[in-house]
């Protein structure tokens, strides 16, 4: 079993969780949503009408906390692909709403659209180190009145993993709603199995509870569908400019969401899920990219364990441009840094430049750097068997361990088998045309691009779905041109 990693002490974990009490009693919540504030004043907040700040008193947040479910389950349209947190963790999920891709033939950046999001769906679907899909991308081509379905539609249509998306308004989610009991054949078959998760970000830094993500959170949580919070406090702009301060007021505000999240429906499962950051105040650059990053999600784990609630959030983004050294560190270390501290959950996939832009090569590149955290989150076997004594006593000094029967056994699962790191000599490099870690991962990206995509949907399915959603995007798998 893992022992995990941790930057508090028990001690300091204690009074994270007493700072964030005082701060929700003292300080509190601009709550804009009117029905956040009914919901708060029933059950024993002070709200005050005139400014709409939301104080909670202790005992308020410490009845309603010990409601949290200890899991949360992201189905897939495949039963296949259901994932839990945390027993199957780390969950990796790509990043998300990047308005722009890089052209996978022209290498240049470029607005993203439907058809796009359709080919990157299909990447992640057969791409094994991804569990989750959170649609990558925006999609500029969207038909009026369809922005959330002219980027889930063609999700759907080309993963079988689950797919997270958002909501711009209640009327929005009904559709979504809608579109997947379409896909599932009925409304009982879609609640019995909801392949669609939803995530919003309901409280903006510093300490104010927005109005329509707020509407969507309660929407989703008062119907049973499968929802949670992100918390993004950037130090130095939206928090304050240290670590612990940034710690207490971040986990301020998870608490108040999952406070409301209890509210809306005791026993609600949800993820304390954040994106932290640190700001460059040299220039107030968006520093996603920063080691504190997964420093701060190091000790929002801590916080998790100490309410017993799965973790995650974005983690291992980078500021660089394209696939080069920046891009490999600052993934590599954040991820690295968080699984080792229990992070369950990592939206780590795909992005480049603080979330702006998605790129194909570096999603394949993220699919290996998963594959390692994967690798060392099962740990280092330890039994009798695997100590090897008698293999060791029968080669003996001297000896070779090359062709032991033993090692043919267990070559294929002891190490992982990497597609991308290149292990070759140089002169056999060199013979294979020199390709550099973003022209392997270019390549294949094409070759999975060009594979037959075994999650379209019926013919009958498509025709529910474009009866009920007239002028909707095509969502077909096609190649770039």
């Amino acid at each position: 079993m893992m022992t995990f990693a941790s930057l508090l002490t028990p001690e300091q974990v204690e009074r994270v969780h007493e700072a964030s009490l005082e701060i929700l009693e003292n300080v509190g919540l601009l709550v804009r949503n009117e029905k956040a504030r009914d919901l708060f004043t029933r059950h024993g907040c002070q709200v005050d009408i005139e400014t709409q700040i939301v104080k909670f008193p202790p005992q308020v947040v410490e009845r309603f906390r010990t409601l949290m479910p200890a899991s949360f389950t992201f189905h897939g349209r495949d039963p296949q692909y259901d994932r839990t947190i945390p027993q199957d963790g780390p969950v990796v999920v790509t990043g998300s709403s990047a308005p722009n891709i890089i052209d996978p033939v022209t290498g240049r950046e470029r607005r993203s659209r439907s058809d796009d999001i359709a080919r990157i769906a299909h990447l992640i679907n057969e791409l094994p180190g991804y569990d989750v899909f959170s649609v990558s991308t925006l999609a500029e081509d969207a038909p009026p009145g369809h922005f959330t379905l002219a980027r889930l539609y063609p999700a759907l249509k080309n993963c079988l993993k689950p797919v997270r998306s958002t909501a711009t308004d209640v009327a929005d989610a009904e559709k979504v709603l809608r579109l997947g009991s379409l896909i599932a054949g009925s409304d009982a078959a879609y609640r019995k199995h909801p392949f669609i998760t939803h995530h919003f970000c309901p409280v903006v830094s510093p300490l104010t509870m927005d109005y329509a993500s707020t509407e969507l959170l309660i929407f989703f949580a008062e119907n049973g569908w499968p929802v949670y919070p992100s918390i993004v406090p950037n130090a130095g702009l939206t928090a304050p400019m240290t670590l612990a301060g940034t710690l207490a007021q971040g986990n301020a505000e998870f608490l108040a969401a999952a406070v409301l999240m209890q509210m809306v429906q005791p026993g609600t499962p949800l993820i304390y899920s954040t994106l932290p950051t640190v700001a460059d105040m040299r220039s107030g650059a968006y520093a996603s990219g920063g080691i504190e990053c997964g420093m701060l999600h190091m000790a929002f784990a801590q916080m998790a364990r100490y309410y017993n609630v799965p973790c995650g959030g974005y983690i291992g983004l980078t500021n660089a441009k394209i696939n080069d050294a920046q891009s490999g560190f600052e993934t590599g270390m954040s991820t690295l840094a968080g699984l080792l501290a229990g992070v369950d959950m990592l939206n780590m996939g795909g992005l480049l430049d603080a979330l702006k832009v998605f790129d194909f090569a570096k999603a394949v590149i993220d699919d290996e750097i998963a594959l390692m955290l994967k690798r060392v989150k099962r740990g280092l076997e330890f039994n009798e068997e695997e100590l090897a004594l008698d293999i060791i006593a029968k080669v003996g000094p001297g000896g070779s361990f090359m062709m032991s029967p033993h090692t043919i056994k267990s070559m294929k699962t002891t190490a992982l088998i990497t597609k991308l790191a290149d292990r070759d000599p140089r002169n056999i490099w060199e013979n294979k045309g020199a390709l550099d870690t973003h022209a392997r991962a270019m390549r294949r990206a094409r070759e999975i691009l060009e594979r037959v995509n075994p999650a379209v949907f019926s013919a009958e399915a498509e025709a529910r779905i474009r009866s009920a959603f007239e002028g909707l995007v095509s969502g077909n798998l096609e190649m770039p041109k």
